[in-house]
């Protein structure tokens, strides 16, 4: 999964501003106690950090 992908999947279920708020603040047990920026910044494969968001929130099927 590209990152402009996963951005847009961001966007699309958090809203253009909040997106990034959950990114930069909210800590996923799935990711090792690291937000996703964190996750991210480390590395970590988009396609991991976007299965992390969605086992963490209530994301709708289409954007799985």
């Amino acid at each position: 999964m590209r990152l402009t992908v996963f951005w847009d999947r961001m966007r699309q279920q958090f809203g253009e501003s909040y997106a990034e708020s959950v990114a930069k603040d909210h800590v996923l047990a799935e990711l090792g106690g690291r937000t996703i920026e964190q996750a991210l910044a480390d590395g970590e494969p988009a396609k991991k950090v976007w299965h992390a968001v969605v086992a963490t929130f209530d994301v709708p099927q289409h954007l799985h």
